[in-house]
């Protein structure tokens, strides 16, 4: 037996065994009966089916401390997977506490990509990398493939190396290198996929550099071709718990099966009906066929809901059971009835903003019959990034404080970026990319034509960048200021280099110093851009930042796993982002714009998968509704603004599969002048014989709320809607007001659309019903 074993062999004998396991387990008491059973059944492979908000956390959390509590396995000896930092440090933070105890968690805790690198780092010569191997982000790896494709005298323009950067992160998905891609893929990109995809492997190999996809991949690899390492971490890892099962890819999934190949005692978390991901790799199918992939697997379903009323639950089960491809599972509770899933049409989605709106506040009056809530207890869940802005408008004009979760991230910042590169040039002196993004950042009078010269000098002489500039410094074969500056450079990263490794200095004072002596710092302090003081700032939270980790590499690898934006804010917000970012979260309310076919289920998502695309479009719609604890909101619109045009929009196909009896239709008052004109649908409602929704409580709505609109009918522009009574009162160099805008004169008509010059805004073009005459505004 080598060290590798005898360091995480079981220590316990047989009789310690039992005795600890008849210790009090005061974690199990807290249990319902289904996740005890889900935790006590410890041997052999099991499938937690866990529903949302049934309390799978509570049961993994149990499951682990049942294992150290009964002997099983030491805290080394358990590999629990999640799929972000932050999960697995909520985790670890719980397991600290009551009732658990366990103290210092577990040590292999985390997501497959943080703990593959460790894997990775461990055994990285086995495929041709070494230990310091940098991890490089999207930007880099798109700049790098640039590279290639102009080398390849490929037309950028024709063939985008971000669509061939696509390609390849879906071929690591699969787990495919560039010899085992199959023939009927090898023809992506102009056929030349395959060869590009091993060109840009020789190359992240010469930079000792890996991308996201290559962590996994490096180690399926390893663990297939190496039967020895396999079989450590097979003895390593006794018991293996996966989290969010449902959003594995292949590559997980391989990598799971293979670790688990041995003793089977794995033990899989997820719901099939929360599986949203499929755009990024996620396979639906890797939890369908859990009981075939491990015969005689135990299947236990959470369904006992802990976060929503009984309407919202029943809501939820009505949509999902269209889905076919599930394994099927009726979530209860046994709370009070609460309120009923509400639904509203509105005209178009500026109003369906405004209403909102105007309910946010309502309900923090508390006028609406139900309990006032914070606005922090509120979100707003869209389908598509783009709904934001009409909220954002909204939210602007009214004063109400909003956060966009999901938006720019700090360390996508130019400022940031640029000062991580000197990071992890001091840490990785092969990273290539990182000496291109700085090596004349600031600038040092190291043009194109200079930094060619070091590239060739690296090819030449089979070297590192940094190497090549070496050796055309000590040839001279670069002069003037830029070889003082370069040879300026190349001094400072070395001796940055032998500080990092020095017990005086702190990784925290180290990276000042590289930034100030890089000339980094001083760059921004000398930039007259308004932009400038906001950078320097900037660059300071970062150096803040480090004090968290041991060293920069902790930090580099820390920031290229997460790339989350945290947040100090402490003020009340309302929440607005995409149903995909919403996963995993909760809140007491929950507004559900832009339920239309084509915006949700997305058309593009069911153009290009089918019924498959449509099934992962209602699991969304499922997540969206379980995300409310007491109060959900759904609102469709009968007009949308899409790429510029007006366009009529029939109710989602989802809204029909919403049980009528937990559901209320909800009327709003009238916005013009207390009411709209009759027979509003016009050519829509032809539009919705033919789609069959009659019956729908959507179209219903629409019905009722298009007998209080101005006639509209449709214009000879495909799928778009003039309000004719709009327009008809405007005439060209009219004077109006625009609620935006402010005050403007009309210098063009074209349908339903106003050409105006604003004093203040300039010229726009705005919808006729949104502008009023100027002498018809209240002072």
């Amino acid at each position: 037996m080598n060290r590798f074993d005898e360091e995480y062999e079981v220590a316990a004998t047989p009789l310690s065994a039992r005795a600890m396991a008849a210790r009090p387990a005061p974690y199990l008491d807290e249990l319902n009966p289904a996740q005890r059973e889900a935790v006590e059944a410890l041997d052999g492979p099991v499938l937690m089916l866990a529903g949302a908000g049934t309390g799978k956390t509570k049961a993994l959390m149990a499951r682990i401390a049942h294992l150290i509590n009964t002997g099983r396995a030491r805290r080394d000896q358990i590999l629990a997977v999640t799929f972000t930092n932050k999960a697995a440090k909520e985790m670890q933070d719980r397991l600290a506490k009551m009732p658990y105890r366990i103290d210092g968690g577990v040590r292999w805790m985390g997501t497959f990509h943080s703990i593959c690198v460790k894997l990775l780092r461990r055994h990285a010569e086995l495929v041709g990398l070494k230990s310091n191997f940098t991890i490089l982000d999207k930007d880099d790896q798109l700049r790098l493939l640039k590279q290639l494709v102009a080398a390849a005298n490929i037309d950028d323009k024709r063939w985008p190396a971000r669509q061939l950067a696509g390609i390849i992160d879906h071929w690591k998905n699969r787990a495919w290198t560039p010899q085992s891609v199959p023939a009927g893929e090898a023809g992506a990109y102009n056929h030349r996929g395959t060869e590009l995809y091993a060109q840009y492997q020789v190359r992240l190999r010469e930079l000792n550099a890996v991308d996201f996809g290559d962590l996994l991949l490096h180690v399926v690899t390893i663990f297939q071709q190496h039967q020895d390492v396999l079989e450590q971490y097979q003895r390593w890892f006794r018991y293996v718990l996966v989290d969010e099962y449902q959003d594995t890819n292949v590559a997980q999934y391989l990598w799971l099966r293979l670790l688990a190949g041995g003793h089977k005692n794995i033990c899989c978390v997820g719901d099939d009906d929360q599986s949203i991901y499929g755009w990024r790799g996620a396979e639906v199918g890797n939890i369908l066929r859990f009981e075939k992939d491990f015969p005689g697997a135990k299947v236990v379903r959470l369904e006992q809901n802990y976060r929503s009323t009984p309407h919202i639950l029943k809501a939820a089960s009505g949509v999902i059971r269209g889905n076919e491809g599930r394994l099927g599972k009726d979530l209860w509770t046994d709370t009070e009835e609460g309120e009923k899933v509400r639904l509203i049409g509105h005209w178009d989605g500026e109003e369906e903003a405004r209403w909102i709106g105007e309910e946010i506040e309502a309900s923090q009056r508390g006028t609406r019959g139900i309990r006032p809530f914070s606005l922090n207890e509120i979100a707003i869940l869209v389908r598509a990034s783009h709904q934001m802005r009409a909220f954002e408008d909204r939210f602007l004009t009214i004063g109400m404080p909003y956060r966009v979760i999901g938006g720019p991230r700090f360390y996508e910042r130019l400022e940031i970026r640029d000062a991580m590169a000197y990071f992890r040039l001091v840490v990785s002196p092969d990273d290539g990319l990182a000496f291109e993004r700085i090596v004349n950042t600031p600038k040092r009078g190291l043009g194109d034509v200079a930094q060619q010269k070091i590239q060739k000098a690296a090819r030449a002489n089979g070297v590192s960048l940094l190497d090549g500039a070496r050796i055309l410094i000590e040839s001279k074969g670069i002069g003037g200021k830029g070889a003082v500056e370069l040879a300026r450079l190349l001094d400072g990263l070395d001796r940055w280099g032998r500080m990092a490794g020095s017990p005086e200095l702190s990784h925290v004072e180290l990276a000042e110093i590289i930034l100030d002596e890089s000339g980094y710092t001083e760059m921004w302090q000398n930039d007259k851009t308004p932009e400038a003081p906001g950078r320097l700032e900037n660059l300071k939270e970062l150096v803040k930042a480090l004090e968290s980790f041991e060293n920069l590499q902790g930090f580099l690898e820390h920031v290229s796993l997460i790339m989350d934006n945290d947040s100090d804010e402490q003020d009340e917000k309302v929440s607005i982002m995409t149903l995909h970012g919403a996963k995993g979260l909760e809140f007491p309310a929950v507004f559900l714009p832009g339920w239309e076919d084509g915006l949700f289920p997305s058309q593009r998502s069911m153009d290009e998968n089918g019924i498959k695309g449509l099934e992962e479009e209602r699991r969304l719609a499922y997540v969206g509704i379980t995300r409310a604890e007491e109060l959900c909101t759904i609102s469709f619109a009968g007009n949308r603004r899409v790429y510029g045009q007006w366009q009529s929009q029939m109710p989602s196909r989802f809204i029909d599969e919403l049980p009528q009896e937990h559901v209320e239709v909800l009327t709003p008052p009238g916005l013009y002048g207390g009411g709209y004109g009759a027979a509003a649908t016009g050519g829509i409602e032809t539009r919705a014989a033919e789609a069959n929704v009659y019956n729908s409580p959507g179209w219903r709505r629409m019905q009722a709320r298009s007998q209080q609109r101005p006639v509209s009918q449709p214009n000879k522009t495909k799928n778009q809607v003039i309000d004719l009574e709009a327009i008809s009162s405007h005439t060209m160099g009219e004077r109006v007001f625009h609620q935006k805008f402010g005050y403007g004169k009309i210098i063009g008509i074209e349908g339903d659309k106003l050409e105006i010059d604003f004093e203040k805004a300039g010229v726009k073009k705005v919808v006729a019903r949104f502008v009023s005459g100027a002498d018809d505004i209240p002072f």
